[in-house]
């Protein structure tokens, strides 16, 4: 490892975590459709941690994803904050008490684990988690040792309401400079001292290197950042850059199954955040070509 990413305390949980997370839903299948190997996901994963990422997160329902930590990582579990998420059956959700007590014991199994650090609720609503005494299921699993922190995976405009309960350690939110919905909610999440993890922060790396979308990426054009980025920067690395810049955020969970991917992410997080007078420019273009304040 050759290079220090920054680090955060990911809120109340008192945490110490690299802003470079990663995101296992890549490693989820060896299927035509996400064609993967367990070759390529060990590498991937020895790969994550010997860059120095510190924070992994996974779900039930990320098909053989947590069984590849647990196999090719769990030898290493003292170098990495775990997290997953809970609430799958096949081919869905289920929110009860019942669903989440089982799938604790199967997400521990297949990580070969016996604490999860983080466990999230895999978007469920506030009417959910109350009509299916959810909170109550993530409690126990805390009071039994199985879970050393408990979280949700959600967005506006649920994060408001989670935050007036208090009961949760730590959201997972979606943002990023082509979805910014979230700007607002994730301060608030931060100020409330909740830990905050970001999913999308890349959108999917800028299409032709990446997998997103040209319609995604079109607000790029829009918004004119080339003219604001360093020369030798992609656009992948300016948005990671962007998205580091919120003030409200401790971990961005970038997913990729390329090791070269995982290294460059590396040396862009290390870089730190956009310099104070881009990024101002750079929110201010994105207002007007997203019509988001």
């Amino acid at each position: 490892m050759t290079n220090a990413i920054p680090t955060s305390t990911l809120g109340r949980t008192g945490i110490k975590v690299t802003r470079l997370g990663f995101g296992a839903m890549e490693l989820r299948d060896a299927n035509p459709k996400w064609p993967l190997d367990e070759e390529e996901a060990e590498l991937v994963l020895n790969t994550i941690l010997d860059e120095g990422i510190d924070y992994i997160d996974t779900a039930d329902c990320y098909g053989r994803s947590e069984q590849h930590i647990g196999k090719f990582i769990s030898h290493r579990r003292d170098e990495f904050t775990l997290a997953t998420k809970c609430g799958c059956i096949p081919g869905g959700r289920e929110w009860t008490k019942e669903n989440l007590m089982i799938g604790v014991e199967r997400s521990l199994k297949r990580l070969r684990t016996d604490t999860i650090d983080v466990m999230q609720l895999h978007g469920a609503n506030a009417q959910h988690v109350q009509e299916g005494e959810l909170l109550e299921a993530l409690e126990k699993m805390r009071e039994q040792g199985k879970v050393r922190w408990i979280g949700a995976s959600t967005s506006a405009p649920h994060v408001s309401t989670f935050i007036e309960w208090d009961s949760f350690d730590v959201f997972q939110i979606p943002y990023g400079a082509f979805s910014r919905d979230n700007e607002v909610p994730i301060a608030e999440a931060s100020n409330a001292g909740m830990g905050t993890v970001i999913r999308g922060g890349v959108s999917q790396g800028e299409p032709g290197e990446g997998k997103g979308r040209q319609e995604v990426w079109q607000v790029w054009d829009d918004a004119n950042l080339d003219e604001l980025r360093d020369e030798g920067d992609n656009r992948t690395d300016f948005v990671l850059r962007y998205t580091l810049s919120h003030p409200g955020i401790d971990t961005i969970i970038v997913g990729t199954k390329n090791p070269d991917h995982i290294r460059q992410n590396v040396r862009t997080a290390t870089r730190g955040p956009l310099p104070p007078d881009v990024y101002a420019e750079a929110k201010k273009r994105l207002a007007k070509a997203t019509r988001v304040e």
